[in-house]
């Protein structure tokens, strides 16, 4: 029987793309700053929370955006065009925000998303940790790690596998139970660990749990395709939600890194060319070279997206568009490295002299791109539904 979602509300759509491009300038004065203090800025934290960004994904009945996927994925492309840091947060706080409004609970996802308070989630959702059922929820204990935008959260996910008294994992079928925990903040302790080369703004710090009580109302299923509310952007399901979100923020960082090198090649002189760099033919037809690659991506990022939720939307969507979208998000990471390498190398001495927006582009988008959800086997995995999908045609 076929399913009519409800679709998003697209009311002041461009509003949300036009909010985060009106805390830009305040994201790019307070970059370097947050690249020096591992964390997003409490200034930077208080406009995206002023713009209401945290909660583009929530439903609008609780105050939220309600927007669709498309148009969140461009508004973190925008926060992560001012600073890739700040758009990787606030895509791990509203993209996991958006997975837990759309599959917690009612009752659980009312208390922590539709209050005066409205939370702001982030931490690992993966099943590392234990829990042991308790009666109305679990205690739950684990060790995490990359607990991006956790500086400014609220509530802290935290994947386990669903234990019984004896100790045993409990199983379904031949697979553990494995359940999704939103811990408050204050139950969570941070361990740091964070100490990289790039995203460092990102504060993707360590954490344990230690036998905390979850209420079930806080926690849901770890590999649920079912959602518990009907907007469509739900139906694109936890992978689908969560995987997306990485690759609006390469997008970003490779625009901006366009935006800088075309400014730096109106004035720089390099040994060897007659005239700024910006007047060598080497130099412009690279420049639309990569700039091409780089509109071709944004245009399949985007078209994937919106072809999997308006499936979505008309009753089921088909493994070829849940690979497509799994194909695109690794895909552009490539796309992004390479448009940033061509602006990073023309860059020159503007590219390796601190501070200097290429050089975090530089880093940002090399640690960005190693993340394990866009790791190339993706790619190999994508595979199957789409050649399956040309030999059928």
């Amino acid at each position: 029987m076929t399913q009519t979602l409800t679709p998003p509300d697209t009311v002041d759509t461009q509003d949300y793309v036009a909010r985060a491009r009106s805390i830009a300038p305040i994201i790019d004065a307070e970059a370097n700053g947050m690249e020096e203090g591992r964390a997003v800025s409490p200034a930077v934290v208080r406009a995206l929370a002023e713009q209401e960004l945290f909660w583009i994904l929530v439903p609008r009945e609780w105050g939220g955006g309600g927007q669709g996927i498309v148009e969140s994925l461009k508004v973190i492309e925008e926060l992560a065009r001012a600073d890739g840091s700040t758009g990787w947060a606030v895509m791990a706080n509203a993209f996991s925000t958006g997975v837990a409004a759309g599959f917690l609970s009612d009752a659980g996802a009312r208390e922590m998303f539709a209050g005066p308070d409205r939370g702001i989630t982030a931490g690992m959702i993966l099943p590392t940790g234990k829990g042991v059922r308790a009666e109305g929820g679990y205690r739950v204990t684990g060790n995490y790690g990359f607990a991006s935008g956790s500086g400014h959260a609220s509530w802290i996910g935290a994947g386990f596998v669903v234990h019984d008294d004896d100790g045993n994992p409990e199983m379904d079928g031949d697979q553990p139970v494995c359940r999704v925990a939103f811990v408050p903040r204050d139950k969570v302790e941070f361990r740091g660990g964070w100490d990289v080369m790039g995203m460092v703004a990102t504060g993707s710090d360590d954490y344990t749990v230690t036998d905390v009580f979850v209420p079930e109302k806080h926690a849901m299923d770890t590999f649920s395709t079912t959602p518990v509310r009907d907007e469509s952007v739900y139906h694109l399901g936890l992978l689908g939600i969560g995987v997306g979100g990485h690759g609006p923020v390469a997008l970003g960082i490779a625009q901006r890194a366009l935006e800088e090198i075309a400014r730096i090649a109106a004035t720089k002189a390099r040994p060897g060319y007659p005239s700024v760099i910006g007047d060598s033919d080497m130099f412009r037809r690279e420049f639309a070279v990569h700039d091409a690659a780089l509109q071709a991506a944004r245009r399949y990022v985007y078209d994937a997206h919106a072809d999997a939720e308006a499936a979505a939307r008309a009753g089921a969507i088909s493994d070829e568009q849940r690979a497509r979208l799994r194909q695109v998000t690794t895909w552009v990471q490539g796309v992004a490295r390479d448009v940033v390498t061509f602006a990073y190398g023309w860059g020159g001495s503007a590219s390796i002299r601190n501070p200097s927006v290429l050089g975090r582009c530089m880093r940002d988008i090399s640690v960005g791109a190693q993340h394990m959800l866009v790791e190339p086997m993706t790619l190999v995995e994508a595979a199957g539904p789409i050649l399956a999908g040309y030999a059928n045609r």
